[in-house]
């Protein structure tokens, strides 16, 4: 029995949220244009009517993630408060899309949806009186903590994972002359506890740039 209620129509959109769906599920080596059109049920070549090739839908799904940020933005805060907003905002894309951020460092996002988050932190770091090329790093240097931190998550989380199952059996073939700090730090090391660790890191980067020189106008 069939049902009556028409489907929605094939759209650009529909196409890019059904990869990213799929790139979360089984990761971005599953993705094809067949696997895609056998996700929303069509003819594959109906695909090429709004992408018109993988690549281009690679593109898109990286610009789908990046425009999940929340970009929500006071400038009558403090320029640190901004900047560890933004950060927030890139490490929760990260975590809510955490196969598909493979797809956003791989591929160009040069939209004016991909180019928002690089505008709001040269904003802030321009209103915090840093020069044009201090803004340019420090830009970078926020995105790189965003994602690297989420990154460093995943792995420790595997590590955890590891040393969890196996217990004593993995300590016990330390040798404690070579691991002598590993071994005394056992207990700190093993606590997962990802969001200190992120705003310990955070906090860090912040103090080290707010010590930065200011443009001479901003003494």
């Amino acid at each position: 029995m069939t049902s009556d209620t028409p489907r929605p129509g094939l759209t650009r959109a529909r196409i890019v949220q059904a990869a990213v769906a799929l790139i979360e599920r089984e990761g971005a080596d599953a993705l094809s244009m067949r696997r895609v059109a056998a996700e929303l049920d069509v003819a594959v070549m109906s695909l090429y009517n709004h992408v018109p090739n993988k690549g281009a839908l690679l593109e898109g799904v990286a610009e789908h993630v990046v425009a999940g940020l929340e970009l929500e933005d006071d400038p009558a805060e403090p320029w640190q408060e901004r900047a560890r907003a933004l950060v927030r905002a890139f490490r929760k894309v990260a975590h809510d899309n955490p196969r598909c951020m493979s797809i956003v460092l791989t591929h160009k996002v040069d939209t004016p949806v991909g180019l928002r988050p690089a505008e709001r932190a040269l904003a802030l770091a321009d209103a915090a009186g840093f020069d044009g090329e201090t803004a340019v790093r420090i830009m970078r240097a926020l995105i790189a903590y965003a994602l690297g931190a989420q990154m460093r998550e995943f792995g420790v989380a595997k590590m955890l994972g590891h040393l969890a199952e196996t217990g004593a059996e993995s300590w016990a073939r330390l040798d404690p002359e070579e691991f002598p700090h590993v071994i005394a730090y056992r207990p700190v090391l093993t606590a997962h506890d990802p969001e200190t660790d992120f705003e310990f890191g955070l906090d860090l980067l912040i103090g080290a740039l707010d010590a930065l020189p200011r443009r001479p106008d901003r003494g």
